[in-house]
């Protein structure tokens, strides 16, 4: 009979006969032959990938609409004879290439981290000898023993022994888990206390661990970068090719040769193409990247720098995010008479660091913290925590005498106390009712009196819980100021999420995903938007989370540290890590915080919409010079019946334009206050009004260079490329500022590039260098003219930008 695969979740609800019986083993575990079949069933136990060719990765670079175009561009540039122009269209294409190569390569680290997770060792029982095998080696069936400080290799059932088990780093859950026989443990969890033999149920990918890794093979956001690129050679190539269609029917019409008109394709094409965007929006993001780098935040997918500035829901994760990952005591409220330091102390000489205990640890931490000196105090005798009777217990001698301190769950020690009155005893029951009702773990204590072991007094209470960052409350309200909302997500019960979710000011409404599931896509989004967050869910449920707002619209980020986040955060357009994170959230995610707390978020968010601006000037420059270069084209065709401008004068005018504005990357530009989103059509509309402008400035150049200049052809050409070349640097300072043009200085790095552009095709212009040389009169009142009539066009600029909401 061969075996069929149950999930983790359904053996939580067989018993262990069945459980054996469902798996074919017995207690004496598996032999060398059951495991061979097994492995051909079941697999290894690990995270498999299938693999990618480099090579083939890199050449699909050179596929696409936009290489098309270029292709085709740099095909008929070699073939009419001009190869310089044909050489810097491929360098062009290679390096834009290459740059997307290197930056898609690290999206299967995440995987790896998986992989590298599960690389352990475990003590096995096979042919009836324990021994230890490599994790990858275990099957389901097989029979383990797990101790203080072991990862779980695979998803198991306890059949014997007790364990506290660290689950944070997979569900959320900040407080150990106590598990018992018939429990299930899962795989990548820790044990932080006991010693358990189990039985294995699953293993790799039918792991929980294992499905958090499938998750995030597949988890990817849809690439808001390509979508807007594609767009923008549509429309360009559109405005392209009907102006190429019309000047060769016309030239075909005068009877111009069709190598002429082959030219004429090459100029339209390295006009309307936007050569460098690829090139231009890495570099911005990069330069974005490196000064987020400062402030603490390492940037890995340098897309998501761009779409950050349109997120505008925010999903944090609870534990190890929004709170600091780490047990902690609340407060102490004594009883009895004794003081609160009576409480701490006596919890702390009940505590030992050694065993690594989450609860002991914490209680020493708050003694140390606030001051409680008991070095007088020995400790000569301490039992530890056992599952069994759910108390520790110390002997502790002082001035001669000794007593004893006990500490544990408060339904164990309070019994067992003397002398405690009913008023007293209502008060600790309506106390511990209110801490639960806020999610706290509540640890009672009690001392012994009389040098009696026996007579033990109730000494007070010491709430556990996870607490919020310092930060996390203030970087919710300064998200909620740029017009971002956020979700808290968490596995922590109902009335931690609550009470935490207070605290950090996202209001008290959590709900859990199963209240949205079955409505209609409009009615979950509309709770979504009035929720504070949700509660008890599991990694995939983040995801479906983060999917869901995808689906309708919204760009989302994400926030966490541990493995169950990973798929979120590889999904989210935006993923944040935070410092204390696991290699494999980190992995996982586009953001790292490499600085303790999450102030940087909003800082992140800032730059990213900094970057907006910036590359939305570019655009619009780009936008604008492609309107304005094919419109001069091909109305001085019609004009003149023949090119206004050269093959190598429109190569001299693309590095001119698209190159040198890469120095917009360091631009001043200001943060809006609200998500921003890429409209390309509005974009286009209002870069038209500029544009057309621009054509006329062109026309009037053309009649200055043939009527009053009495400009031969190649003169002419010259002088309309140094016209173009002079007005695309005066037109990105106006199109940078949404503003009129004097409402912000521009970047040291614009302004300079800008000069030298200047100045290097004056000298160009007045000796003659690669074009006609032309005199210095003819040279200053091309750039006067420019200037002057780039400038006025800035009005008409701010009444476009306002009505198209740019």
């Amino acid at each position: 009979m061969e075996l069929k695969i149950k999930t983790t979740a359904d053996y939580k609800k067989i018993s262990l006969d069945e459980t054996f019986k469902f798996l074919e083993a017995t207690e004496s575990g598996l032999n060398d032959a059951v495991v061979k079949d097994r492995l051909k069933i079941f697999g290894h136990n690990k995270i498999e990938e299938k693999k990618k060719n480099p090579i083939l990765e890199f050449v699909r670079r050179f596929w696409g609409p936009m290489p098309w175009l270029l292709e085709l561009a740099m095909a008929l540039s070699f073939f009419l004879g001009h190869d310089i122009e044909g050489i810097i269209i491929f360098v062009l294409l290679t390096v834009n290439a290459i740059i997307g190569f290197m930056h898609s390569r690290g999206s299967q680290k995440a995987v790896e981290l998986l992989k590298q997770r599960l690389a352990i060792r475990a003590k096995v029982l096979r042919n009836n000898d324990w021994t230890m095998v490599e994790s990858s080696e275990i099957v389901p069936g097989d029979i383990i023993v797990v101790k203080l400080g072991d990862i779980i290799p695979a998803d198991a059932k306890i059949i014997s022994g007790d364990l506290s088990v660290d689950e944070s780093a997979l569900t959320g859950e900040s407080l150990p888990v106590d598990s018992q026989a018939l429990d299930v443990i899962y795989s990548g969890s820790v044990v932080r206390r006991g010693e358990a033999r189990c039985i294995v149920i699953n293993t790799g990918a039918n792991t929980y661990f294992g499905r958090t890794a499938e998750l995030v093979k597949i988890a990817k956001p849809k690439s808001h970068q390509e979508e807007i690129m594609l767009a923008i050679v549509k429309y360009m190539m559109y405005l392209g090719i009907a102006a190429s269609i019309i000047v060769a029917v016309y030239a075909v019409f005068i009877h111009v040769s069709v190598l002429l008109i082959m030219t004429f394709a090459v100029i339209f094409l390295m006009g309307a193409v936007p050569v460098a965007l690829p090139a231009v929006l890495t570099i911005v993001q990069a330069a974005t990247g490196m000064k987020l780098a400062e402030e603490g935040v390492l940037v890995t997918r340098l897309d998501s720098i761009e779409d950050a500035a349109s997120i505008s829901i925010l999903c944090l994760d609870k534990t190890g995010t929004i709170t600091q990952n780490k047990l902690s005591v609340i407060e102490s409220i004594s009883f009895s008479g004794f003081t609160k330091e009576d409480v701490v102390s006596v919890a702390n000489l009940a505590s030992r660091s050694e065993g690594m205990d989450l609860i002991d640890t914490a209680i020493i931490e708050y003694a140390k913290n606030i001051g409680v000196n008991h070095s007088s105090h020995k400790q000569i005798d301490y039992t530890p925590f056992n599952p069994a009777i759910r108390r520790t217990e110390a002997v502790i001698e002082y001035d001669g005498t000794k007593y004893k301190v006990v500490k544990g769950a408060a339904q164990v020690i309070v019994p067992m106390c003397k002398g405690i009155e009913k008023n007293v005893l209502d008060l600790v029951d309506s106390t511990i009712d209110k801490l639960s009702q806020k999610g706290y773990r509540t640890i009672a204590v009690a001392k012994s009196e009389d040098g009696n072991f026996d007579n033990l007094k109730f000494v007070g209470l010491l709430p556990l819980a996870d607490p919020p960052r310092p930060d996390s409350k203030t970087m919710i309200e300064e998200a909620k100021k740029l017009g971002v909302k956020a979700i808290m997500l968490t596995g922590d019960n109902i009335s931690i999420a609550k009470e935490v979710a207070q605290q950090v000011g996202l209001g008290d409404k959590i709900i859990k995903l199963k209240d949205i599931e079955g409505l209609s896509a409009d009615e979950q989004i509309k709770i979504v938007n009035e929720i504070s967050g949700f509660a008890e869910i599991y990694p995939e449920d983040k995801y479906k989370i983060v999917k869901l707002l995808q689906s309708e619209g919204f760009l989302v980020g994400m926030t966490g540290d541990g493995v169950n986040d990973a798929p979120a955060l590889k999904q989210a357009e935006m993923g944040i890590a935070v410092s204390n994170a696991t290699d494999v959230a980190k992995a996982s995610a586009s953001v790292v915080l490499t600085n303790s707390g999450v102030s940087e978020i909003v800082e992140a968010i800032k730059r990213s919409r900094e970057t907006y601006q910036r590359m939305l000037t570019w655009v619009i420059n780009k936008v604008t010079k492609v309107i304005q270069v094919v419109g001069l084209l091909t109305v001085g065709f019609f004009m003149m019946d023949k090119m206004v401008l050269s093959l190598l004068g429109m190569s001299l005018l693309v590095f001119a334009n698209d190159f040198v504005t890469m120095s917009l990357a360091t631009d001043n530009v200001k943060h809006t206050d609200d998500p921003n989103k890429w409209n390309v059509k509005n974009i286009t509309f209002a870069s038209l009004i500029i544009g057309a402008l621009l054509v006329v400035q062109g026309i009037l150049a053309i009649l200055i260079g043939k009527n009053y200049f009495q400009m031969d052809l190649k003169e002419l050409q010259a002088f309309m490329m140094l016209t173009l070349v002079f007005t695309s640097q005066f037109r990105v300072l106006i199109v940078r500022e949404r503003n009129f043009f004097w409402y912000s200085l521009p970047g040291k790095a614009l302004m300079t590039s800008s000069f030298v552009s200047v100045i290097v095709f004056i000298f160009l212009g007045i000796y003659g260098i690669f074009i006609p040389a032309l005199t210095l009169t003819q040279v200053m009142v091309s750039l006067i003219f420019s200037a002057a009539f780039t400038l006025v066009i800035d009005i008409p600029k701010y009444y476009s930008f306002k009505l198209f909401g740019l």
